[in-house]
């Protein structure tokens, strides 16, 4: 193996790691996945997804089959904790970023794969998703092997050379590992980027390289057999929330919360390709000045441009959701590396010289930004001025300032650094701030509190209102999530083992709900903080039924 792909998958590691354990679950998303993959552990059914007693149905099987399989391998069974699920998104983003190391050096040389390498493996989004245990990683390590294959069977057949044969079964092979993790997003990412070639070359027989024929078959293997199971064991309601309302919903309208007009992705590009996102724009413009000349410069962009649009003009916009297109601009900076000086800096029309000036623009915002999280967070959120803070805060603007080039071609030493500085400051501030901001963690203050004051080993805590997915995961998947009213009735049920969660001003109402039966209620401690799922400050009380 090539030593610049171990280096990558090392740096890669290296990123991630810190705040994988630190890091409490993160409510909702990550929450929802690792307790359906819990649950999974805890019965034995790994066909079904369901969320305590509720299917879910929005997402295929594959990241709960990874995460299981992790879970397996630590030897703690259903009492794993997070970091264990969290390495399966570890591991996405380090596959990866090899996988870009790996297209890079066949289309433009090992230093361009090597500078690609480094800038997915130090962005902010990669950074981000690398600690979350979603679908997110694992599905851009989908999409880089189907589409690193994809290049190399396209600029195989501009010049007329053989394509190699395990390139089909590489990209048919993610194809269907990709649909299983995520359904249609890696299989339409391929398809945007062949059409967008087809528009500018108007030649589609090139694709008969990648054996469609066999490659169905090789889909058809990999995803029949759950699709089959999950259509018997759901009888069909599988594929009417997955497709008929979780994906045309949020392709018609916003869902969730998430309706957002086009432009959010252009906004918030700058802190989710931060620090490298000026570097990259500047590497993509002089590609849109030359793509006619050179194909691979035109498979860059058709990688990157028909994807981003596509998510832009949909109604429902997440800022991972164009995280896939992101490796066709890494591409581009290291392909920048390989021009003379004076071509890879040649002048920029008007236009773009705007284009890039805005860019800067964020990329300054976001540094100082992120200086200000540092050391605001921990004193506003946990009332406390943390150390860590100054070495943080001074790795974001260092960074910062070494990814505001000079000139276009910025030199793979350089590359380099600001990977490194992104990579101590994202350290920092995941595996150390984040985790510090005891406040926001109300999931792991309320477990310790059950912990410590549960009379009974079978004792079950109901809570109301907080109904985080995280509470459920940390406090167990028998937690009952409820009103007031349903506290009391959850105390009254099993007076000598059962806990409440509850605000302390409706401590009152709990008591009258209570005082019916002759039981009144004990409050065993209190739990301050903020809900940042929903903004609301709360002081919850875990009470029992006083003997």
């Amino acid at each position: 193996m090539n030593r610049n792909y171990i280096l990558l998958f090392l740096f890669s590691i290296l990123m991630t790691v810190s705040g994988l354990a630190s890091l409490p679950p993160v409510d909702r998303d990550e929450a929802r996945f690792v307790q359906a993959t819990k649950q999974m552990v805890e019965t034995g059914d790994y066909i079904d997804i369901r969320l305590q007693d509720v299917t879910r149905y929005k997402k295929p099987i594959g990241i709960y089959w990874l995460q299981s399989a992790a879970v397996a391998l630590s030897g703690e069974g259903a009492e794993a904790p997070i970091w264990v699920y969290r390495l399966v998104s570890m591991l996405g983003i380090a596959f990866a970023v090899v996988g870009i190391g790996w297209t890079g050096t066949k289309l433009f040389g090992a230093n361009a794969g090597l500078a690609a390498g480094l800038m997915m493996a130090a962005i902010f989004a990669t950074a981000f998703e690398g600690r979350d245990a979603k679908t997110d990683a694992m599905l851009l390590a989908c999409c880089v092997a189907a589409q690193g294959a994809l290049a190399q069977v396209y600029l195989a057949a501009r010049r007329k050379e053989p394509v190699a044969g395990h390139l089909p079964w590489i990209f048919w092979i993610a194809q269907g590992i990709g649909i299983l993790i995520k359904g249609p997003v890696a299989p339409l990412l391929s398809l945007l980027t062949a059409a967008a070639l087809f528009a500018f070359e108007r030649d589609w027989r090139w694709l008969l390289k990648l054996k469609p024929a066999r490659g169905v078959a090789i889909v058809l293997v990999i995803v029949l057999p759950w699709i089959v199971l999950i259509s018997w064991k759901s009888g069909g309601a599988f594929f009417q929330e997955a497709l008929g309302k979780d994906m045309l919903n949020k392709v018609a309208q916003g869902e969730e919360s998430h309706g957002l007009p086009p432009g959010f992705y252009m906004l918030t590009y700058s802190l989710f390709m931060w620090p490298f996102g000026l570097i990259a724009v500047g590497a993509g413009l002089q590609a849109i000045n030359r793509f006619w000349d050179d194909p691979r410069l035109r498979f860059c962009l058709a990688w990157y441009i028909p994807f981003w649009l596509v998510f832009e003009a949909i109604p429902t916009k997440l800022p991972h959701y164009v995280m896939p297109a992101y490796p066709g601009m890494a591409l581009l900076v290291g392909w920048l590396l390989t021009l003379p000086a004076d071509k890879a800096n040649a002048p920029l029309k008007r236009w773009q010289t705007w284009l890039w000036w805005a860019t800067a623009f964020g990329l300054g915002l976001v540094a100082v930004g992120l200086a200000v999280v540092c050391i605001a967070a921990p004193i506003y959120f946990a009332k406390a001025f943390s150390w860590w803070s100054i070495p943080a805060a001074i790795a974001a603007l260092v960074t910062g300032y070494l990814a505001f080039p000079r000139q276009l071609q910025v030199p793979l030493g350089r590359i380099a650094a600001i990977a490194v500085g992104a990579g101590l400051t994202f350290s920092l501030l995941f595996g150390v701030i984040a985790p510090s901001l005891k406040p926001i963690w109300l999931g792991p203050a309320i477990k310790a509190a059950v912990v410590a004051n549960r009379p009974c080993d079978t004792t079950v805590l109901a809570s109301a209102p907080y109904h985080e997915p995280s509470l459920v995961f940390l406090v167990g998947t028998n937690t009952v999530l409820t009103d007031v009213d349903g506290v009391a009735k959850h105390l009254l049920a099993d007076p000598a083992c059962a806990l409440g969660l509850a605000p302390v001003k409706d401590e009152q109402k709990l008591n009258d709900l209570l005082a019916g039966q002759g039981k009144s209620a004990k409050r065993l401690t209190e739990i301050d903080g903020l809900n940042y799922s929903s903004g609301d400050k709360l002081a919850l009380g875990l009470y029992r039924v006083a003997p």
